[in-house]
């Protein structure tokens, strides 16, 4: 979907609000921790998807996500009202794997410049004197 400003104007405004209604609103226990790390809304507004993400193992990553899904006619209605739009959004929850994606470059990065530290020079000369 291409981004314009209003778009992410309106993606941030409906990702403040779900992150509300998530913490204060929804109290099913498969929810977990859920964390909302972005909304990408389509241009007429009339779609939205919310991109999860998860402190857990696989299985409650499904999980939570499920039962986003299943509260997302329970969310859609106040998520319309509060953010002041003319159609409230059909909500789709998917699961956001990048913060592991990241986690695991940034593990495989020190592991990298650890075994450079232990190798020494690169073309493996002594300095002389």
């Amino acid at each position: 979907m291409k981004e314009t400003r209003r778009t992410r104007q309106v993606s941030d405004v409906v990702r403040a609000e779900l992150v509300r209604l998530i913490r204060e609103e929804v109290h099913d226990p498969e929810v977990g921790f859920a964390t909302i790390t972005g909304v990408e809304i389509s241009p007429d507004l009339k779609t939205a998807r919310v991109y999860v993400s998860v402190l857990g193992p696989a299985e409650q990553f499904a999980k939570t996500v499920a039962a986003l899904n299943h509260a997302r006619g329970f969310l859609r209605g106040p998520v319309g009202r509060n953010c002041g739009l003319r159609y409230a959004p059909e909500l789709t929850f998917v699961e956001d794997h990048s913060l592991e994606r990241g986690a695991r470059i940034e593990e495989l990065l020190r592991e990298i410049h650890q075994g450079e530290e232990t190798k020494g020079p690169a073309d493996g000369s002594k300095d002389e004197q």
